[in-house]
């Protein structure tokens, strides 16, 4: 490995230029979203760096990252609280996401109102 410390800015786009290195902003960036089984992370107004070597993109984000949990509700779950308060998917789902995924709880409220 060759030392790097002190190489100035213009010598380090010519070593990773020699070595087929290309690194560019991405501009316009209003977020970056990343999801994961039980939650995202959101980075609002990231920068980000695309790195492409030997053909490979790597992104390089930076910015102030929010975690936010999603509650994974299943279809059966979604159908069975249609079918018994007969309201549309979107209702269902909504009292579902409302109740933390609890049934009884999304059915009784839905009945209620």
């Amino acid at each position: 490995m060759m030392p790097m410390k002190g190489m100035n800015p213009k010598q380090m786009q010519k070593l990773m230029k020699q070595l087929g290195i290309k690194m560019e902003e991405l501009e316009g960036v209003k977020e970056v979203v990343i999801k994961l089984e039980n939650k995202e992370i959101i980075i609002k107004d990231a920068a980000v760096t695309v790195i492409t070597a030997m053909g490979e993109k790597s992104y390089q984000i930076v910015g102030k990252e929010e975690v936010r949990e999603v509650l994974n509700i299943p279809e059966e779950d979604i159908k069975l609280v249609m079918e018994q308060t007969g309201v549309d998917y979107e209702t269902a789902k909504k009292a579902l996401e409302e109740t933390k995924g609890d049934l009884a709880e999304a059915i009784l409220k839905l009945q209620e109102s």
